[in-house]
């Protein structure tokens, strides 16, 4: 094992950065990690299986070489809905212009205009509204034959390119979210050690568990990120937030479905929710939009970033800015920055997250969320806790407490998945003896990292008795020695 690397990534809140030309050679991978990196995104909209594989292997290694615990997140890219060639690239239109979207690929003209959605026709109804190029042009559905052709009036825009994007803000679609280039990337991703998939477009609870079950079958241990961008996963979400591992309001396209002005309350009440299911949330799309060029943020962007962090959300995300910008290590050290700022001025929002009776967890949720509870009332400097499956640190992370979470665990996929988790700094240990030379152990290991000192008050949870794994089932204050 090489020497540690300087690594700054000290703060709560964790910071996923998507990799692409600009960031995928060693090195820049290693600057983007010394910088503050948690979690690497693997955008499967873009490059081949090969490209991916090289970058995944080059994560793998700086983990093994330096001891780290960097997550990878594969990004599915989901049923992207296109405009076909146009004509000399451009179509001058105006309001009030006839448009027809047909499924047979042609070059598009004041004819026809090739849509990618073969049941375009089907899906769509009189009067809905279409938007092209993120919401720069307007459409309105006039007539539709129910089989290959709409016909659409111009409601706003004036010019129409090559393969611009369309949104159905108001359009039931019947396509699932898994397309088939989705299920040929996924039987790759499930042959590498990837510790978080995200699934585009999600729509109802169905989509996540279908998901879910294809991993099973293979019996791979990511865990699955349902990413909401549409108007039907915002009225689904109480179903959605249940059965998914995680969630990512992912702003772009549903900035574009839904009125953009209703955003920021979208945002507050989707981290809402899943502090309170225990269920880690990130915010993604335009957080450092400027920094692809730029050396430095916008004040609004610092701004966006801040409040994010005070939301209580798990993990910020960057795109564009670390994957095709400029400044990739540059930007993550600034948002680092911003969030370091930040969370001194962050206070749990509303009510902490409670036991629930009912629940089959409940006997373990009362001490996973009395220790951080405990923990504060006694002023302890750490909460240390074994863990299997992450569920001991799911909840802990869900109470926000103040002292830093330092979770153990012996299988290294698990410590790499709670890497995208807040508060949640993971150690690989293997040596589990008894509960109390285990517990004795661990806190000799902050101690010699300078995490803790003699006379530190800290609190350690975990399962008795310790071979058997149970889920957490004691609670210990420990002054350190």
């Amino acid at each position: 094992m090489a020497p540690l690397i300087p690594v700054n990534n000290k703060q709560k809140t964790k910071i996923i950065a998507t990799i692409g030309p600009a960031s995928s050679g060693k090195e820049a991978l290693l600057d983007l990690v010394r910088a503050g990196v948690n979690v690497f995104r693997l955008n499967f909209s873009h490059g081949a299986h090969a490209q991916h594989q090289e970058v995944i292997d080059r994560i793998l290694e700086i983990n093994e070489k330096y001891n780290l615990h960097i997550g990878i997140l594969a990004d599915l890219q989901g049923p992207k809905l296109r405009v076909g060639k146009i004509e000399n690239n451009a179509l001058d239109i105006e309001p009030g212009d006839i448009l027809t979207f047909v499924n047979q690929e042609c070059i598009g003209n004041r004819d026809k205009i090739y849509m990618s959605y073969d049941h375009f026709a089907q899906d769509v109804k009189p009067g809905e509204k279409v938007l092209v190029d993120d919401g720069k042009i307007v459409l309105q559905v006039v007539s539709t034959n129910q089989k290959d052709e709409v016909k659409l009036k111009v409601l706003f825009g004036s010019v129409l390119s090559s393969n611009k994007g369309v949104n159905l803000p108001e359009t039931v679609v019947s396509q699932p979210s898994l397309t088939p280039k989705d299920i040929e990337d996924l039987e790759y991703i499930l042959t590498q050690p990837v510790n978080w998939i995200a699934l585009s477009f999600v729509r109802q609870a169905k989509d996540i568990r279908d998901l879910q079950k294809k991993i099973a079958e293979k019996n791979h241990f990511a865990k699955v990120i349902a990413k909401i961008e549409k108007p039907e996963a915002i009225n689904n979400i109480k179903e959605i937030i249940k059965v998914s591992d995680a969630i990512m309001i992912a702003r772009g396209d549903l900035g574009v479905e839904f009125p953009i002005e209703k955003l920021p309350g979208i945002q507050k009440m989707i981290i809402s929710r899943c502090i309170q299911k225990s269920k880690p949330v990130i915010v993604a799309t335009q957080m450092m939009e400027s920094m692809i060029t730029n050396p430095s943020p916008t004040r609004a962007e610092v701004t966006d970033v801040a409040n994010a962090v005070l939301d209580g959300t798990d993990a910020v995300m960057l795109s564009g800015e670390t994957s095709v910008g400029n400044h990739p290590s540059l930007v993550v050290d600034a948002m680092r920055k911003i969030i370091t700022e930040a969370e001194k001025h962050y206070h749990m929002q509303g009510k902490r997250v409670q036991p629930v009776p009912e629940s089959e967890t409940f006997l373990s949720d009362v001490l996973c969320l009395g220790a951080p509870r405990i923990a504060e009332e006694v002023h302890a400097k750490a909460i240390l806790g074994l863990t299997v499956n992450g569920y001991t640190a799911f909840r802990m992370s869900s109470y926000r407490p103040k002292p830093k979470i330092y979770i153990f665990s012996d299988k290294p996929h698990m410590l790499n998945t709670l890497s995208l988790v807040w508060g949640i700094k993971c150690y690989l240990y293997t040596k589990f003896t008894t509960t109390d030379e285990t517990f004795e152990d661990l806190n000799q290991i902050l101690k010699d990292e300078g995490v803790v000192k003699q006379g530190d008050i800290v609190i350690n949870t975990g399962s008795m008795p310790l071979y058997k794994k149970f889920r957490t089932n004691m609670l210990k204050i420990t002054i350190i020695e």
